[in-house]
């Protein structure tokens, strides 16, 4: 089958028109969907709970982290920190040494500030005012925690939305990340397992790799995840650090120096 050339985000379609109104078609689309969510749906930790901290945990764990990595890190988590104000007590350093191994470690330093902030002044109208919470993470809590009608888009439910040229319900949130993650992927979807291939109109259509993120061997981030990897085990002399990456790290809260002695933040 022909390649489809891709445009940005769009994975292959240009500028896809949702269906505004609510058809017919749609409505047999979100059943046929729903029903493969009841038989197909992942177990996934997150989807047992309504409370918004721990939906807010389990987000910002999945930012760039595969669900397989984050599942048992998030029960941890959460064994350790059960509540908003638990993790607003704790150190920082204590939360960037449990972080360890999930990468992108500012996520870590933002998460301990929305949870002070969180437990300071209480869940703010407008999620997206806490540090490191994007339009995605906010609406992901307004919908799983808080029931609100407002449907989460991230790269899988795009995918999807583009792809068959529907604007889904909210009801179908969790359905549509499930589909996009397993069926419906990026470079080859898997239409002969899709419950919307009849009425899709990329079925059978095959994508050209996505760009992919730059090699982390011998990259800045490895320099970066290298030295906290050391501030990690404790105190060091700055002249036995990468100083560039220490600098990095220190612009995002990561690191403090005091006087010649790098470590983590005491506060």
């Amino acid at each position: 089958m022909t390649a489809v050339r891709s445009h940005g985000r769009s994975h292959g379609l240009r500028k896809p028109l949702f269906a505004s109104a609510r058809s017919p078609k749609l409505v047999l689309m979100e059943a046929q969907l729903l029903a493969w969510f009841s038989q197909n749906g992942r177990d996934l930790p997150w989807r047992h709970t309504r409370d918004p901290y721990a939906i807010l945990v389990s987000k910002v764990m999945l930012q760039q982290t595969q669900v397989e990595r984050v599942e048992p890190r998030y029960r941890r988590w959460l064994e350790r920190w059960p509540t908003v104000g638990a993790l607003a007590a704790a150190a920082v350093a204590d939360v960037i040494r449990e972080w360890q191994g999930l990468g992108y470690n500012r996520r870590a330093v933002s998460l301990h500030q929305a949870a002070q902030r969180v437990a300071a002044d209480g869940w703010p109208a407008d999620l997206t005012e806490l540090p490191g919470v994007g339009r995605y993470t906010a609406d992901a809590v307004r919908r799983f925690a808080l029931g609100q009608a407002v449907l989460p888009v991230d790269t899988n439910v795009r995918r999807v939305q583009e792809r068959t040229g529907y604007d889904f319900d909210p009801a179908c949130a969790a359905a549509l990340m499930d589909l996009g993650a397993t069926v419906c992927i990026a470079r080859v979807p898997r239409c002969g397992a899709c419950p919307l291939s009849e009425g899709c109109p990329s079925r059978g259509r095959r994508y050209e790799p996505l760009r992919r993120q730059s090699r982390f061997e011998g990259s800045f981030r490895q320099r970066r995840a290298r030295t906290l990897g050391l501030l990690v085990e404790g105190p060091r002399p700055l002249e036995q650090l990468d100083a560039d990456a220490v600098a990095s790290l220190r612009a995002d809260g990561l690191v403090a120096v005091y006087e010649s002695i790098a470590q983590l933040p005491a506060a």
